[in-house]
C-alpha cells in the first residue's frame, strides 16, 4: 500500500488528464458527426478503450477540419 502512496503525485494528474482528454473527446465525437475516415462508434470505441492515446488521435487524425 506504501508504493502506491509513494506514486499518488504522479498518478493523479494522470487520471485527470485522461480523464478530461477521454470526456472532451467524447463530447466532440457526439456533437460533430463528421470525420475524415470512420464513423461515430469507431470513434467512441477508440476514445474510451485506448486512455489518453485515443483523444489525442482522434483530434489529430478523425477530426474533419471546419
Amino acid at each position: 500500500m506504501n508504493e502506491l502512496i509513494q506514486y499518488l503525485p504522479y498518478l493523479i494528474p494522470y487520471f485527470l488528464v485522461s480523464f478530461s482528454l477521454s470526456i472532451i473527446a467524447l463530447i466532440n465525437v457526439l456533437k460533430n458527426r463528421r470525420f475524415r475516415f470512420g464513423n461515430v462508434w469507431l470513434w467512441v470505441l477508440i476514445v474510451l478503450l485506448l486512455q489518453i492515446i485515443g483523444p489525442i488521435i482522434y483530434f489529430l487524425v478523425g477530426k474533419e477540419d471546419e
